[in-house]
């Protein structure tokens, strides 16, 4: 479980006092950041990625009024019954892709946009990134808050009739932060020669984490461990009103 971080505060000088609250605020989040990407640390070992994650702001892709709980190890309501995927989730997901780094050339595709915190977060690991959303209100604000950012390397797009982004693939990686009955293979279908999905599969009593590697043709697949996503609509997966 996630301690609540603790500072360790210093007697500020009188021209630190003029930097105001703006500046207690930003020193705030980012020795909050460092605490959460320790806390990471301990089940995720891709430095690029926690180096990712030590750059992106969390604390911009929550509402303001969960600001405060933003760099810790849960997951938060972010409106329209989803989330932002808790941290260490956010680093296992891209971690279990084996991304090649933003100099790789590689693809990648990630299935529910939400926040846009884990496209942000893809956004320094890959070469591309493409992110589809169902719900236009989220869609709209994730792609507001990318492009503050500045992070030109990612699309955030409607999410269509079709699972995923089949107009736009292959991709050398795809990431779902949703729950899937199964394995989708027109996501597999989507995947490029030794690429691979990183996938929760379930219902809503829970779910396993899979990783699944498609080469010469054929498909294997590892468990990363229990997880609980919100599910996955769609093509090949959950219907619109299924009870969840």
């Amino acid at each position: 479980m996630f301690r609540r971080p603790t500072f360790r505060h210093r007697k500020r000088k009188r021209s630190d006092r003029r930097n105001g609250a703006a500046g207690d605020a930003a020193r705030t989040h980012t020795e909050a950041r460092e605490e959460m990407v320790r806390f990471v640390s301990r089940e995720v070992r891709d430095r690029r990625v926690l180096d990712a994650m030590r750059t992106v702001p969390r604390h911009e892709f929550v509402p303001p009024d969960l600001r405060g709980f933003a760099y810790e190890d849960s997951a938060l309501p972010i409106g329209r019954d989803q989330t932002i995927s808790q941290p260490l989730i956010v680093g296992l997901m891209p971690e279990a892709a084996a991304l090649a780094g933003p100099d790789g050339g590689e693809r990648v595709l990630e299935l529910g946009a939400g926040s846009g915190y884990q496209a942000a977060v893809l956004a320094h690991l890959a070469a591309e990134v493409v992110t589809v959303e169902r719900i236009e209100e989220l869609r709209i604000a994730a792609a507001q808050r990318l492009a503050q950012l500045g992070l030109r390397n990612v699309r955030c797009l409607a999410a269509g009739e079709r699972l995923g982004a089949p107009d736009e693939g292959p991709f050398d990686a795809i990431l779902v932060t949703a729950a899937a009955p199964s394995i989708p293979p027109g996501l597999v279908a989507q995947l490029a020669e030794r690429g691979r999905l990183v996938i929760p599969v379930g219902d809503r009593l829970g779910q396993e984490l899979l990783v699944v590697t498609k080469r010469g043709g054929r498909v294997r697949q590892r468990s990363l461990g229990g997880c609980r996503f919100v599910p996955l609509i769609g093509d090949e997966a959950f219907p619109e009103h299924a009870a969840w």
